[in-house]
């Protein structure tokens, strides 16, 4: 088990489920303040430590009561995006390769690619994953590996 301190540091003090930053300095009890959130997953439940993600306290509480969803960011183009958290669970059991988006650009791929990449770090602590642009049928498919 880590400390607040440890898992902050780790997410670079930004909430898994929302992406906004976490003050160190706020109250726990506080719903901006900080808190760990361990990853429920079938290594865990097979004994394996469970991974742990910050959250903000408000976050972490909605989570028990709605299904989390982690928003694509406005500002980057892209078509029919898959749902970030689903993702995550299927390539954390299976492992592989899943198409997560088309987009217009090689550009605009490669910087969803990118956020996603750096986005799962933090909602998926223990699953390495490796984006790649593959182009076809006059758009770009953003493409997710493990690793």
């Amino acid at each position: 088990m880590s400390t607040l301190t440890e898992v902050g540091d780790r997410a670079g003090w930004r909430c898994w489920l929302c992406d906004k930053p976490v003050d160190p300095t706020m109250s726990v009890n506080d719903p901006r303040g900080p808190s760990i959130d361990a990853v429920t997953s079938a290594k865990a439940k097979k004994g394996a430590p469970a991974p742990e993600r910050l959250a903000h306290r408000a976050c972490n509480t909605r989570k028990g009561a709605v299904k989390a969803v982690v928003p694509w960011p406005s500002d980057i183009f892209v078509i029919e995006p898959a749902p970030i958290v689903e993702t995550a669970e299927r390539l954390s059991r299976k492992g592989g390769r899943e198409v997560v988006a088309r987009c217009p650009t090689r550009d605009d791929a490669e910087q969803a690619g990118t956020w996603l990449v750096d986005r799962l770090s933090r909602l998926a602590p223990d699953l390495g994953v490796a984006a790649k642009v593959e182009p076809g049928g006059g758009q770009f498919l953003l493409v997710l590996t493990t690793r």
